[in-house]
Parts: C-alpha cells; sequence; structure tokens
C-alpha cells in the first residue's frame, strides 16, 4: 500500500472522509506553495470543517422542507413599499430569534409573504439554526397523525426541536374545535423556546373565526403575540404582475 493510501485511510478512520478524498490535490497545493507544516496542517483542517459545514447546511435544508429555494438577496423591496430597507435589514440580521420573537407576516395573495418567510428561513440555517417550514393544512394533518405514522412522529420531533418554525397560510381554512386544541398544544410547547413565522391573509382579530373556540383562540394568541412583530406586505400581486402566458406577449385583457 503507498503512502497516500495509508495516509487517506488513517484520514478515514478519523471521519475526515472529505480531506482524504481530496488529499492528492491538497498535496499538490502544498508543495506548489510551499507552504510550511503549520500552514500545511491548517489547510486541512480548515477543508475539513468547511466540508463538514457544507453538508450540515445541505442536510438541513432537506430537513426544513421549503417548498423552493428562494434567498432574502431574490426578494426585491422595490415591489413591497410597505416594508423599509432598515427593517428589511433587521430582519435579515435574525437578532429576533435569539430573543425568541415572533415574525407575523400579513398580507393578501401574491405579495411576497411566503417567499419573505422562506429566505428568512434560508438565512437562519446557513447561521447554524434549525427550521422547519409547513403550510397550515399539512401541519394539522401531521399533528392529527402524530399519535398513528412514524412518518408524522419523526417530522413533529424535528417541529419540536427546531429554533425557527415557519407556518405557511395559518387561517387559510377552519379548523374544528379538536384540531384547533392540538395547534395549541403546539403553540404551547414552542413557546419560549423557538421562533415562529406565520403568514397569513388574515389579521389575528380575525383568527377567532377559523379557530371556532373563543378560549383556545386567546389561549393562542396570547403565547404568539407576547413577544411578536405584525408585518403588513401590502401592494398587488407580484405573481400576478409578473405572470406569464402561453400567448406570448398577449394577456386576458388582450
Amino acid at each position: 500500500m503507498s503512502q497516500l493510501s495509508t495516509l487517506q485511510d488513517t484520514l478515514k478512520s478519523l471521519r475526515f472522509g472529505e480531506t482524504a478524498n481530496n488529499l492528492p490535490a491538497l498535496l499538490e497545493k502544498a508543495e506548489k506553495d510551499n507552504v510550511t507544516y503549520a500552514a500545511f496542517l491548517m489547510d486541512i483542517l480548515s477543508y475539513e470543517q468547511k466540508k463538514r459545514e457544507e453538508k450540515q447546511i445541505e442536510k438541513r435544508l432537506k430537513w426544513a422542507t421549503f417548498p423552493y429555494y428562494k434567498t432574502l438577496e431574490q426578494f426585491d423591496l422595490n415591489e413591497q413599499q410597505s416594508m423599509s430597507k432598515k427593517e428589511f435589514n433587521k430582519l435579515k440580521e435574525l437578532l429576533w430569534i435569539e430573543q425568541l420573537y415572533n415574525i407575523i407576516l400579513l398580507g393578501p395573495p401574491g405579495v411576497g409573504k411566503t417567499h419573505l418567510a422562506v429566505g428568512l428561513g434560508i438565512q437562519a440555517i446557513h447561521q447554524g439554526y434549525k427550521v422547519i417550514f409547513t403550510s397550515m393544512g399539512e401541519l394539522i394533518h401531521t399533528l392529527k397523525t402524530e399519535e398513528i405514522t412514524r412518518k408524522s412522529q419523526t417530522r413533529m420531533k424535528r417541529i419540536r426541536k427546531a429554533d425557527l418554525v415557519v407556518i405557511d397560510d395559518l387561517m387559510f381554512m377552519a379548523i374544528n374545535q379538536d384540531e384547533a386544541n392540538l395547534f395549541f398544544h403546539l403553540i404551547n410547547d414552542l413557546y419560549n423556546t423557538s421562533s415562529i413565522i406565520l403568514t397569513s391573509n388574515k389579521a389575528p382579530k380575525e383568527w377567532g373565526e377559523l379557530l371556532g373556540d373563543p378560549a383556545i383562540t386567546t389561549a393562542i394568541l396570547d403565547r404568539i403575540m407576547h413577544r411578536a412583530e405584525i408585518i403588513h406586505l401590502n401592494g398587488d400581486s407580484y405573481r400576478m404582475k409578473h405572470r406569464t402566458s402561453i400567448f406570448g406577449a398577449k394577456t386576458a385583457s388582450n
């Protein structure tokens, strides 16, 4: 066995798999740059650390189950006049996660609520936080089947351990009292342990109409609103404004 193979096997036994696979290139670069032993050792450690971080981010992005990958850099503030650059940057800093603040994004369909929520979630993952994205409909289904299926149990375990939980389309549909009760218990579990981003086209004062039970509504609102920032996104639907047509430049109005 060659010295290179022995080195690679030793690195793999130490769980430096990424470095082992790229060792020939790292050695070639070190010889070319005539680096010191200390610098070469630092290069190896830095390379392995970088690759592990990339794999961790990749895994957390997979677990987050975002509906699409859209970053904050892709969010066009010019399309959303109701939010200032200062407010946007403050959200982007993510200090509110450390402070266990909740973010409530309100507005009509198509104004960028989900895109902003996904972008914040992706930003959080790149800063080392555990994030889960779920629609309200999917969440209720998962809560109802938690005691029945292993898939739902795994999903709920990840939700309860997340640093940031994104619940999209809150109150999009009415839920019954049993479902509202399950939702309350989840909010209670997350209270003081995780931050939540909620998107909704209905203001909190209207949530009672869909939750049904006034007592449960009050209890849910009490925990969500204790530390929360409400952001109103207004304007025309971005999807409608930038929609495409199978007839090229023609639209329904032509």
